[in-house]
């Protein structure tokens, strides 16, 4: 079963934008993909994995990761990659 993260933190509009399209992408698969949301700005390690690459999609299971930028058709294709 796949299990989104998505990094990203609070105020940050392209993190919004990354949500919006990853509930389209979700949505046009068809699949119940549970996403959780994470605010890098609340564990120091995540921020400095993150910090100058979010909004960051992760496949918790494999550890697969797709960083900004990307459109729906990109996460259409990195969700049929981990199907």
């Amino acid at each position: 079963m796949i299990r989104l993260i998505l990094y990203g933190t609070h105020g940050c509009h392209l993190c919004e934008d990354a949500e919006f399209l990853l509930s389209k992408a979700i949505q046009a698969k068809g699949a119940e993909i549970p996403v959780e949301i994470v605010d890098i700005a609340e564990k120091l390690e995540l921020e400095h994995r993150y910090g100058v690459r979010i909004p960051v999609v992760r496949d918790s299971a494999s550890g697969a990761e797709l960083g900004w930028p990307f459109d729906e058709e990109r996460l259409g294709e990195f969700l049929h990659s981990l199907s």
